[in-house]
Order: C-alpha cells, then sequence, then structure tokens
C-alpha cells in the first residue's frame, strides 16, 4: 500500500484475491517454520500438521520432504513412502529420493516396493554403490540368495571400502558354507571395526563353522564384554556351550536369557535347552547390519 494513503486514509485498492494470496504466503511461511522447529525439538506429530496444513496453501518440495521425515520420524512409513513417490515424480533425476524410498521400504519389509525403487535410482546412476548395496538388501528379502551375493559383490567393486556389503556377503557365504571366502570378508572387516558387535558376530559364527568352539566363545565373550545385554551373544554361547558340554556356563547363560525374557512363557529346563541347542544348529545369520 502506498504510504502517504496508508497515513492520510486513502483507499487501498488491493484485490481480495490480491490480499488472500499475501495471507496465505505467511500462513504458509509461519507454518513451515513452526514445523521444522517442531522438529528439531522432537514434536513430530505436530511438525507433520504443520507441514500438512502448509502444502494445502502451497506445494513446496522442501515441505514435503520434511513432510516426509516428519512421518518417518513418528512410524508412519506408508505415509512418508508416498510423501517420497511425489517428490520423485516432481525430480526424476534426483537419485536421493529413491535411495531413500528403498530405505523407507525396507522398514516396511515391503522388499518388492524396495527393489522397484532401487531400479529407479540404479536408472539414473547404475554405478551408484549405495542403490546396488540396497538392491542386495531387497534380494535378501525376497529369499533371492543368488543376486543377493552378486549385488553386495558389485556394490563392494563400486566402493571398496562397503562395509555393509562385505558384511552382508560375509554372511551368505557363511551360510553356504563357503567358509574360506566368507573367512577374507571378515577378515577384511575385523581390520577395520574390530569393536563392531555384527562384525564380532560374523566372526564367532565363523569359528563355530570351523569347529573350534575355544576361539568362537572367546568372541562371544568380548561381545558380551562390551554390550552385556546382548541377546543374541547369551544365546549363541549358551548353546555353544551346551554343545562342548559345559553345562554349569550354558545354565548361567540361559538364566540370564531369562532375565531378559528371550524365552518368556518357558518354564522347564529342558525346553530353555532345546532352545538354545536350536540357536546353535540353525541360528538366522541374516542380521540387520
Amino acid at each position: 500500500m502506498n504510504i502517504f494513503k496508508a497515513l492520510f486514509g486513502g483507499k487501498d485498492n488491493t484485490s481480495p484475491e490480491k490480499r488472500k494470496e499475501e495471507e496465505d504466503r505467511r500462513n504458509f511461511d509461519i507454518l513451515k517454520y513452526d514445523g521444522v522447529k517442531a522438529m528439531q525439538t522432537g514434536r513430530f506429530d505436530y511438525a507433520v500438521q504443520c507441514m500438512k496444513h502448509a502444502l494445502q496453501l502451497r506445494e513446496d518440495l522442501e515441505t514435503r520432504d520434511y513432510l516426509s521425515q516428519a512421518y518417518i520420524k513418528t512410524g508412519n512409513l506408508s505415509a512418508a513412502y508416498k510423501q517420497l513417490q511425489k517428490l520423485a515424480e516432481a525430480q526424476p533425476d534426483n537419485i536421493e529420493i529413491p535411495i531413500r524410498m528403498a530405505q523407507v521400504a525396507y522398514m516396511m519389509e515391503d522388499y518388492t516396493a524396495m527393489a522397484e525403487a532401487c531400479e529407479k535410482a540404479l536408472l539414473i546412476d547404475d554405478t551408484d554403490a549405495e542403490s546396488v548395496y540396497l538392491y542386495g538388501r531387497a534380494c535378501v528379502g525376497q529369499d533371492d540368495i543368488s543376486n543377493a551375493k552378486a549385488m553386495f559383490t558389485k556394490a563392494i567393486m563400486l566402493n571398496s571400502n562397503h562395509e555393509d556389503a562385505y558384511a552382508m556377503r560375509a554372511t551368505i557365504l557363511l551360510e553356504e558354507g563357503e567358509l574360506e571366502e566368507a573367512e577374507s570378508d571378515i577378515e577384511w572387516l575385523t581390520s577395520r571395526a574390530a569393536d563392531n558387535e555384527d562384525i564380532m558376530m560374523l566372526k564367532a559364527r565363523l569359528e563355530i563353522k570351523k569347529g573350534n568352539d575355544p576361539e568362537a566363545e572367546k568372541w562371544l565373550d568380548n561381545i558380551i564384554d562390551i554390550n552385556p545385554f546382548c541377546l543374541a551373544a547369551y544365546k549363541e554361547r549358551a548353546a555353544l556351550r551346551m554343545h562342548k558340554g559345559d553345562v554349569s556356563g550354558a545354565k548361567e547363560d540361559e538364566l540370564k536369557i531369562e532375565e531378559m525374557g528371550a524365552y518368556e512363557g518357558i518354564s522347564t529346563e529342558e525346553n530353555i535347552e532345546q532352545k538354545t541347542q536350536e540357536a546353535y544348529n540353525n541360528s538366522n545369520p541374516y542380521f540387520n547390519s
């Protein structure tokens, strides 16, 4: 408005449409700012409401991105995925969007959607190691282990320092009984992150497969020293001790497992022993890295 008209009562000739447009712009800015501030302070439910109302006033890709992040934090993964789909339509050449779609699909355990998102990412850049790695994880989820191993190998070729790809390939090699190849990957991992619990567990499982129970138990001891609440380590150590005849040691671990509620509803020692022996014989190697 002209300042002289404002001071001396001049008529405001701004159209109603223009005034509404300005009001919507101000409200959009306020809502977006409040939403970002809410995310920074951990109030993600409120952030969702702010971002949703802001988008009703104006389409804005950054706000839609914030909304997807807020949905993830509130556990509404399907809503987050839908927001990412809209972002992908608006920016089809942005590889970060299908990568995040793949990550959200993984959290939803929707491995078909995860694979599709990875394929979209690879159409943008077929040399992106992270997209190849995530494709491998999708293959694992679909029980396509042969292609999973190929994808992890390709990810390593594209990024020779991709620790997660090494860990997943080693896990598959262990399950397939290819111990020499698995050991090569595990040694590479332990040389770089020897205190990582997942890598230490891989090392313990390798030693079990090799029949080297004392070495395996040493690695399980190390895991428990680092993390006294690592349930998987207690389970495997109890099974290992029972297997080698250390009944008292196995009982100690079984009691610890009971304390942590691992075998809720199981009261007899016989059932506990059965469970720990099953853990030794049939432990699932596909840990979450």
